[in-house]
């Protein structure tokens, strides 16, 4: 069985770090730089790097930014946001990124994943994938979850997992920012439908949210951001909790 895995996010906007509730509502969180060093420093196993306006602004993440943060690194740093060419992941690799997200450069050109894997190993390559349960169908949203698309959700996830990607990143937007717990039900079916990793994202609020999602999803991976941008849940007393728990982390 694979160790699951604690994983802060980082979501960028103006080269600040911000929070919101379902997608919206953004505040300030503090210094990326900052927050990435004090979460190396409590035990988290990897870092999420989100530029969210990336996209609707027609720009490439911020590199100069994710060279910065990766030199205060050493547990895996993922990046996403305006990644739309193998040139870009080049760029950003270089820069210190171990992973890569990509969400609606995927949707809009699913060969993408394909042309990545192939020229830096499905290891590399992470698909973000935003879901909104509308009138019992789960559906995929792009452009930071502004716009909702024509692909169900799990069958998306299937897909991405046949064109090499490594892994799934699955936010509820439902759930995002509500502290209500991770939504169990559509990391459940997603987990059950493929064999590649998923982090859960999206609706985090103590740890028992942590422990629910561990024990009732195939999820390797939960991912949070305000609770512990905020002190409201510190790393190190969660991965006490679970180990209490008989759950194996990293």
């Amino acid at each position: 069985m694979l160790k699951k895995r604690i994983i802060p996010c980082l979501d960028i906007k103006d080269g600040t770090t911000v929070k919101g509730i379902n997608f919206e509502g953004l505040r300030n969180a503090g210094d990326p730089v900052s927050l990435a060093k004090k979460y190396e420093w409590d035990g988290a196993d990897e870092l999420v790097f989100l530029d969210i306006t990336a996209t609707i602004e027609k720009r490439k993440t911020f590199t100069a930014l994710v060279r910065e943060i990766a030199r205060e690194l050493s547990i895996p740093f993922t990046v996403g946001g305006g990644i739309s060419s193998v040139e870009d992941v080049r760029k950003l690799l270089e820069a210190g990124a171990d992973k890569i997200s990509i969400n609606s450069s995927a949707v809009k050109n699913p060969q993408l994943i394909f042309e990545l894997a192939k020229e830096f190993g499905s290891q590399c390559v992470v698909v973000a994938i935003d879901t909104k349960n509308m009138n019992g169908q789960d559906w995929v949203h792009i452009k930071g979850g502004r716009e909702i698309t024509t692909l169900k959700t799990i069958e998306w996830a299937k897909e991405v997992e046949s064109l090499g990607a490594g892994e799934i990143l699955l936010t509820s937007m439902d759930g995002d920012g509500t502290k209500n717990g991770f939504d169990i039900n559509i990391t459940k079916s997603v987990s059950d439908h493929i064999n590649i990793p998923v982090i859960a994202s999206g609706g985090a609020g103590r740890v028992k949210d942590f422990e629910e999602v561990f024990q009732k999803t195939k999820a390797t991976g939960a991912l949070a951001a305000s609770i512990f941008h905020f002190g409201e849940v510190h790393i190190q007393d969660l991965k006490k909790e679970l180990q209490t728990q008989k759950i194996p982390i990293r």
